[in-house]
């Protein structure tokens, strides 16, 4: 394969106030709509042969958009289970846990259907989704491209794995909506090629 490509969906509600979302399904915006259509000039040099994506709906249509060919619905590329902040801002957990730090302290518990997932957990599932595209890459040509359509959180620990750091260091890489990354590799070591690409919002039409 080529590289794999990471594209996180476009806006929400919640992305825009700041709630943290993992399986609340919400539908985007009509600002992520506009995002989700500018990944196509975006992503117009790549030849993607693979494209996974989140089951929920922000995802699906952010792929749908984007113009992605046949992609594949993957469970594990869902987000973080928030567990007991489901729907919490930062600022508002920070109330009651003022030094809180998602990617050190992990979740509250939630009910038994979303217990929550500790950054480990998290580690855990990028490692299974990495494992995965390589599996899937021997069903790619060399020079064609994996797609994951996906969020945050969850891609942002994917990068650090993938760098071989560990989940918390997912912190060093801010992912705005509808952004895209590249994870490639140089002399062949992992490498990220581009980071948090967006086209300008004046330059994604109404």
């Amino acid at each position: 394969m080529g590289e794999l490509i990471l594209i996180r969906h476009g806006e929400t509600e919640w992305s825009r106030s700041g709630q943290h979302t993992s399986w609340t399904d919400l539908p985007l915006t009509d600002v992520g709509e506009r995002q989700a259509r500018a990944l196509v000039p975006l992503l117009a040099d790549r030849t993607i042969g693979l494209t996974l994506v989140s089951p929920s709906i922000r995802a699906r249509r952010t792929a749908e958009l984007a113009g992605l060919p046949a992609p594949r619905v993957t469970p594990e590329l869902r987000e973080w289970d928030y567990g007991g902040y489901e729907g919490v801002t930062t600022r508002e957990i920070r109330r009651t846990r003022p030094f809180w730090n998602l990617w050190t302290d992990g979740v509250d518990p939630g009910s038994d259907e979303h217990p929550g997932e500790s950054p480990a957990q998290i580690g855990q599932r990028a490692d299974q989704v990495l494992a995965g595209v390589r599996s899937a890459a021997e069903e790619v040509p060399d020079e064609e491209d994996i797609a994951l359509v996906a969020h945050s959180h969850f891609l942002r620990v994917l990068t650090a794995r993938y760098l071989g750091l560990t989940p918390a260091e997912g912190r060093l890489f801010q992912l705005a909506t509808g952004a895209v990354s590249r994870l490639g590799t140089e002399h062949g070591r992992p490498v990220v090629a581009a980071l948090n690409v967006a086209l300008p919002e004046s330059l994604q039409g109404g």
